[in-house]
């Protein structure tokens, strides 16, 4: 199923990961794909912060590119692929054993070739005026939750 949100500022962004990431469940992939500074590692950050439940730190793996978190959900990996030269550097990173069983966020997916899993999430954001479009291709219930009122989004 396919959903299109505004997002008008980076507060509505910030609202919007929180209740993206609340919906998330193990074994689910969502892969996010955009222009530089379209507000992948901004929607992530949300994301990781509302399983967690808590203000932690969530640096961006731009340069490291994965960092893991322990959340009471799972375990999320949060991967920046934008310099990987070559798909076979995923298993490297041990991405091939966390897909299907723990919480991916994969920013840069072109970059996983043949790993990239056929029922992942996908997230495609662009500008629009101050603000950004963002596309969304995922199952009709995950759409649904994130129709619902969060309880502890703030």
């Amino acid at each position: 199923m396919e959903q299109e949100y505004h997002l008008h500022d980076e507060e509505e962004a910030r609202l919007f990961g929180a209740r993206f990431g609340l919906c998330l469940r193990p074994g689910m992939t969502v892969l996010l794909s955009g222009p530089v500074g379209a507000g992948k590692s901004h929607l992530a950050r949300a994301a990781i912060r509302a399983m967690a439940g808590a203000e932690i730190d969530v640096p961006s793996p731009t340069f490291t590119l994965v960092q893991t978190y322990e959340t009471e959900v799972a375990e999320v990996w949060h991967a920046d692929l934008y310099r990987l030269s070559d798909a076979s550097e995923i298993e490297e990173l041990g991405l091939s054993a966390a897909i299907g069983h723990d919480i991916l966020l994969i920013e840069w997916p072109d970059r996983l070739g043949p790993y990239t899993p056929e029922d992942a999430i996908r997230v495609t954001l662009s500008y629009q005026g101050e603000g950004r479009l963002l596309h969304l291709t995922a199952p009709a219930e995950f759409i649904t939750c994130l129709a619902q009122p969060s309880e502890g989004v703030r």
